[in-house]
């Protein structure tokens, strides 16, 4: 523990006391800063003027990174017939019916996404306690409640991510590891915020973007400068 308190230390040292970075900047730093033990991953945190009280006001929705996450996604699939064939096919890591449905009841959740298909959300609702709060509950918002499973399976597998505020307006984004080039870095973060520049509600007032942050695994938070974000 001491180890791990010691090496944010040096991180955070490194980070200019009350400067607010450009994204490049910010990115290159969590490159310099991320652990030397492993090939951490890179986050956004935005805190966005939005009002979650309100349905208007919510922000989901999903991205494809140019340069996928680094991770490996698990996904699973709740499909039947031709439709749990092609996702098979397209690399999902589980797929069925009832029998699946009943073990995410259960409480298995080791997967980072689910697909459902649209005639299987009669039952695949009832699992909204387990799924609900851990954000892994098929819609049809985020493409993952579709007839077109395989797809939506091929387009996670590359690197397409999820993002909701959550009950603090905040909007946390994964845009890749500290081991990718500084362009790959770049081009991700650039595609992640530009979508959620692009949903922001009409309803939302004064500045969208309140503040901004990016920061590795276990690092600390690099401040960004929000108005180089609008």
């Amino acid at each position: 523990m001491a180890q791990k308190s010691r090496a944010y230390r040096e991180a955070a040292a490194k980070i200019e006391d009350g400067r607010f970075y450009t994204a490049d900047e910010a990115l290159n730093l969590a490159k310099e800063t991320g652990s030397k033990k492993f090939d951490s991953t890179v986050e956004v945190a935005l805190k966005l003027g939005v009002d979650v009280r309100k349905a208007d006001q919510i922000v989901r929705g999903t991205v494809s990174l140019p340069h996928g996450t680094g991770k490996t996604q698990r996904v699973i699939v709740f499909a039947i017939g031709a439709a749990a064939e092609a996702a098979i096919a397209a690399g999902a890591d589980e797929v069925g019916g009832d029998e699946l449905i009943a073990r995410v009841a259960g409480g298995w959740t080791d997967f980072d996404a689910a697909v459902a298909t649209p005639d299987m959300m009669g039952k695949v609702g009832r699992l909204g306690r387990v799924l609900g709060p851990r954000g892994l509950m098929p819609n049809p918002r985020t493409g993952t409640v579709t007839p077109n499973a395989a797809q939506a399976v091929s387009e996670i597998k590359g690197g397409r991510i999820e993002f909701r505020t959550d009950k603090h307006s905040n909007v946390h984004l994964v845009v890749g590891k500290a081991g990718f080039s500084e362009q790959a870095l770049s081009e991700n973060f650039k595609a992640a915020v530009d979508e959620v520049n692009r949903l922001k509600p009409s309803a939302a007032k004064g500045r969208y973007i309140q503040k901004a942050s990016v920061s590795t695994t276990f690092g600390p938070g690099i401040p960004l400068d929000v108005a180089t974000l609008a």
